[in-house]
């Protein structure tokens, strides 16, 4: 099961932007793509989504049972293990771990579960490896080839138990003076993770246990401003190499050489709008959809950077295709 994570502890960084648009990419390119929101915001859910249907999935004072929600419900209420979970599907290719703003109500239970994890207590390998489980069975259920995961902008419980269910993390990133809070914070979560988790996978022989390697890929960086504005990107190799990676390099390579650097992305400020009232991903924006004159030329630019980046991020995460033309 290949489930790559798309994580920052800074909020804002373009997280959800790029999984959206890496969903609908990876389609294009002919791949099956399971996409979970295990953000308790949901936001992804709410691109992918209309607001009809949204208003089905999230009843007001009814049950959530085709959500996230509804999977681990049986783990909320104490009387079972998770449910099969629902898809929505998007398209032939895409299919939707609905997210829902009720997740978070997950919190307490993961928590008390770290504490206990490594001293073999079954329950509490039940419930930190709920997402693993719920993913495994969608990505089996659906045949498909890779897992998107997008993640709350926090260092909870939640984010904790995503992370260990997740073989590879991709980093987006805004050139900004506070990039290197949120990688340090990455690298303090990560570094913990990967002391205490091995604990509790001795200590098992019953529960399906994730076991990947939360292997950092690399980094995607936002630009909101031309690159000339920016006097600290030659930091960001420097500060990823340093905290992510664990290596001190004297001679950090500029972003453009850096092979970590997996893409420097247009934020695309007025397309991204114009993106979401169509429900659709830039790159496939019309001139009915507003996209005339200049703009064409920016969505062309657009489809050609996320097939480019979806085909490095292919390629450093092992991941064949069925049709890469």
């Amino acid at each position: 099961m290949k489930t790559i994570a798309f994580f920052n502890s800074k909020s804002g960084v373009g997280k959800t932007t790029l999984v959206y648009h890496l969903a609908w990419m990876y389609a294009e390119l002919g791949l099956n793509v399971v996409v979970a929101d295990l953000d308790p915001q949901a936001k992804l859910t709410s691109l992918f989504v209309e607001e009809d249907r949204l208003a089905e999935l999230w009843p007001y004072d009814g049950e959530h049972s085709q959500t996230i929600l509804g999977t681990i419900s049986p783990i909320l209420e104490g009387y079972g293990d998770i449910n099969e979970p629902y898809l929505e599907h998007i398209t032939e290719n895409i299919s939707l771990i609905v997210g829902d703003l009720g997740l978070f109500m997950l919190e307490a239970q993961l928590s008390k579960a770290w504490v206990h994890c490594d001293d073999g207590n079954e329950l509490a390998l039940r419930i930190l490896s709920v997402f693993h489980r719920t993913l495994k069975a969608a990505f089996q259920r659906q045949e498909a080839d890779i897992v998107l995961i997008d993640l709350n902008s926090s260092l909870s419980a939640i984010n904790s138990a995503a992370l260990i269910s997740a073989e590879y993390i991709i980093t987006p990133l805004l050139p900004s003076p506070l990039f290197r809070y949120g990688l340090n914070n990455i690298e303090e979560s990560l570094s913990r993770l990967r002391e205490k988790w091995p604990k509790c996978l001795n200590k098992n022989l019953v529960v399906d246990l994730p076991t990947s390697l939360m292997q950092p890929v690399g980094y995607v960086i936002f630009q909101r401003r031309p690159p000339k504005y920016y006097t600290r990107w030659m930091d960001i190799p420097r500060i990823y190499h340093q905290t992510i990676l664990n290596e001190n390099i004297e001679d950090p390579p500029d972003v453009t050489q850096d092979n970590y650097c997996l893409a420097t992305l247009s934020y695309y400020w007025g397309l991204m709008q114009m993106a979401k009232e169509a429900r659709k991903p830039i790159f496939y924006l019309k001139p009915a959809d507003g996209a005339m004159g200049a703009p064409v030329l920016a969505v062309k630019d657009c489809y050609k950077d996320f097939k480019q980046l979806a085909l490095k991020i292919a390629n450093v995460c092992a991941i064949d295709f069925q049709n890469n033309d």
